[in-house]
């Protein structure tokens, strides 16, 4: 079977523009009806693919956190060729720490980082959660059991690995940097990163506007989880706070 590869998008809902950003393996998909909820307020929201994310899964391996940080300030430099001049960021996972650097990098207006890790997870755990993404995507393409195990060998071993732990390492010293408003989401749920990460970013962004909310009831992929609803409701009333 055919998977459709999920594209970037761009809603167009005003002046204020937000950069919405996915997480390692995910894809536009993961922030579309946040995108979605933000343009019918007012904002335009756009969302970038990283290189060899939302296609098959081979291509994951020969791309990495260089390749998508470029990605990501392309597609701020996007926006700012749209005339947008006062951009937010607000990402998901490895988004968040994206946005956390967009944050001491380029002007920006505001940071909205949700399950953000700062602590590396070890290379296996990592490299598990890639052939679990993997198996699942040749999965969906109809492929058989044994295909998919002879297929899987193509994924070892993994330079991106421990290229994304240096990001997470080099993020997570930079953190004190920052001083844009930051609102810090984080999944009480959350299997996938070390849950204490929200409290380092919390506690080590300089910005006297600062907030963290913990979601009770959500895991990793909170923008898709129990309280999707509610979380687009804080990232809305965090964003009317900000001097645009």
């Amino acid at each position: 079977m055919k998977i459709t590869a999920p594209k970037p998008f761009t809603f167009e809902g005003g002046e204020r523009a937000v950069l919405l950003l996915h997480g390692f393996t995910g894809n536009s998909a993961d922030v579309r009806m946040l995108g979605r909820f933000l343009e019918k307020k007012g904002y335009t929201c756009h969302a970038p693919i990283y290189k060899g994310h939302g296609v098959p899964p081979e291509e994951l391996v020969h791309t990495g956190p260089d390749d998508w940080w470029e990605d990501v300030i392309n597609a701020y430099q996007f926006l700012r060729d749209r005339g947008h001049e006062s951009i937010a960021a607000v990402g998901l996972s490895l988004g968040g720490v994206f946005s956390l650097k967009l944050g001491y990098t380029v002007p920006i207006k505001g940071i909205v980082p949700m399950c953000a890790p700062m602590y590396i997870k070890s290379e296996e755990v990592m490299y598990q959660g890639v052939l679990e993404y993997a198996r699942e995507y040749k999965k969906r393409e109809g492929k058989t059991p044994e295909q998919i195990e002879q297929e899987m060998n193509q994924f070892a071993p993994m330079k991106t690995l421990k290229a994304l732990q240096n990001l997470i390492s080099e993020v997570r010293n930079s953190v004190d940097m920052i001083y844009a408003p930051t609102f810090v989401v984080q999944a009480r749920h959350d299997h996938m990163i070390n849950t204490d990460s929200a409290n380092i970013i919390y506690n080590e962004v300089e910005s006297p506007d600062k907030h963290i909310k913990w979601y009770e009831e959500s895991g990793h992929v909170i923008t898709l989880d129990k309280e999707r609803d509610q979380l687009h409701e804080d990232v809305y009333q965090f964003l009317e706070t900000l001097d645009w």
